[in-house]
C-alpha cells in the first residue's frame, strides 16, 4: 500500500496539484477508482488522450492499456475526472502507472 501511495503522490505532484488538500483529494480519488475497477495487486500502465480546459480534463479516451480486460482503463478514466490541470489547455496525453502489489 505504501508503494501505491508513493506513486499516487508522485503523479499528483507531477501534474502540478497545489496544496495538501488537493493532493489528499486526488489520492483518495485514485484509491477509490482503482479499488472499484481493478485489482490493486496487479500492475498496469494506461495512456489517456484528453482535452484540458478550465482546469479539468474532458473527452478522455484510452490510447493504450498494458493489461486489457482487467479494469485499469476504467480506473484511469475515473481518476482523470478528479485531476486538476491548472492553466493547461488543449489536447494532452496522461500516462498512469498502477504499480500493483497493494
Amino acid at each position: 500500500m505504501h508503494k501505491l501511495k508513493t506513486v499516487i503522490c508522485g503523479v499528483a505532484l507531477s501534474l502540478g496539484l497545489s496544496g495538501a488538500s488537493s493532493a489528499a483529494s486526488f489520492q483518495e480519488s485514485m484509491t477509490r477508482c482503482l479499488t472499484k475497477n481493478a485489482n490493486t495487486r496487479d500492475a498496469a500502465m494506461v495512456m489517456l488522450q484528453c482535452t484540458a480546459n478550465g482546469g479539468k480534463l474532458a473527452g478522455c479516451s484510452v490510447v493504450s492499456d498494458s493489461a486489457p480486460g482487467k479494469g485499469f482503463d476504467k480506473a484511469a478514466l475515473c481518476v482523470a475526472e478528479a485531476m486538476s490541470m491548472g492553466e493547461k489547455t488543449g489536447d494532452v496525453k496522461i500516462p498512469m502507472r498502477f504499480p500493483g502489489g497493494a
